[in-house]
């Protein structure tokens, strides 16, 4: 059985919304991510994935984001042994000012460049995919389709 998880890219005015974990953070605390969470059971549902992302950037730091697209997927296990599928969307900052909200998740936010986020040292090399798929996408760059003939 899966975890299902959803991040947000989220881009404004040539930068992109990323936090540090907080320390009380199980998985990855203290390091620097994407901004998004958990699916939770809902029974039969529709645009689960998108609704959930809207949930957590807003419980997270506070912001609306808007035109949700697809970037990539990918699984990892947990410290704890969980497996995780993850789901990375671009999104546009719609309204708000970023903070640390929910600060048992969220203890910084910052908005950094394309460039800032790929040379920073703390950067996990997962994030710096994510970002480098982002960036292409927003830029109309994207060549990868999601599903091949």
């Amino acid at each position: 059985m899966f975890i299902v998880n959803v991040e947000g890219a989220i881009h404004k005015d040539g930068k992109w919304l990323l936090i540090r974990r907080s320390e009380k953070e199980e998985h990855a605390g203290g390091s620097l991510s994407l901004v998004g969470g958990k699916c939770e059971k809902e029974g039969v549902s529709s645009d689960v994935l998108e609704r959930t992302l809207h949930r957590e950037i807003l419980e997270e730091v506070g912001v609306s984001v808007t035109d949700l697209r697809y970037v990539n997927s990918s699984s990892f296990i947990t410290e704890s042994n969980e497996h995780v599928i993850d789901i990375v969307f671009l999104c546009q900052h719609e309204s708000g000012i970023p903070y640390p909200k929910s600060v048992d998740e969220v203890e910084d936010v910052f908005w950094l460049s394309t460039a800032e986020i790929l040379s920073h040292e703390e950067t996990p090399s997962y994030l710096k995919e994510n970002i480098r798929l982002a960036d292409q996408l927003l830029r109309g760059n994207d060549s990868r389709r999601l599903f091949d003939d």
